[in-house]
C-alpha cells in the first residue's frame, strides 16, 4: 500500500484548500458546541440524546479538524467528518427537521478529501501510470 496516488500541483493545491476550508468549518462548529452556544443546545435538546452527545459531536468535530491539518493523517479526519456528516443529514431528516444542505455540503466535501487521499495499493497505482 502506497498512502495515496501522486496529485498534481494543482490537484494538491485544491486538496489543501478544501481541506483548510473544513477544518475551519468544523473546528468552529465543535467548539460551538463545546462552549454551549444556546442554539447548539436547543439543537441537541431536539435530537433527544442528551446534552453529553453534543460534547461528544464537538469533540468529534474538532478532531476532525485537527486531523485534517495533520499532513499525515488527513485521509482519517475526512472520514471521520463524513461519517459525522452521515450522522447529521439522518437527524435532520428522521428527527429535527431542518435544512440538511449545510451538512450534505460538508459531507460532500469530506467525502472527496477521502477519496483524494484514500491509500491505494502498489498494483493499482501501476495501473494508473
Amino acid at each position: 500500500m502506497i498512502p495515496s496516488l501522486p496529485l498534481s500541483t494543482t490537484q494538491r493545491r485544491i486538496v489543501w484548500s478544501v481541506r483548510i476550508l473544513l477544518a475551519l468549518a468544523f473546528g468552529a462548529a465543535g467548539i460551538s458546541k463545546l462552549v454551549g452556544v444556546p442554539q447548539m443546545v436547543q439543537v441537541f435538546d431536539a435530537v433527544g440524546f442528551g446534552q453529553w452527545f453534543r460534547y461528544l459531536t464537538g469533540a468529534v468535530e474538532v478532531l476532525g479538524a485537527v486531523l485534517l491539518l495533520v499532513p499525515a493523517a488527513g485521509f482519517f479526519g475526512g472520514l471521520l467528518l463524513t461519517a459525522t456528516m452521515v450522522g447529521a443529514v439522518a437527524t435532520h431528516l428522521v428527527l429535527i427537521g431542518g435544512n440538511p444542505a449545510p451538512a450534505v455540503v460538508l459531507g460532500l466535501l469530506s467525502a472527496f478529501v477521502v477519496w483524494r487521499l484514500r491509500p491505494v495499493s502498489v498494483k493499482t497505482s501501476r495501473e494508473a501510470s
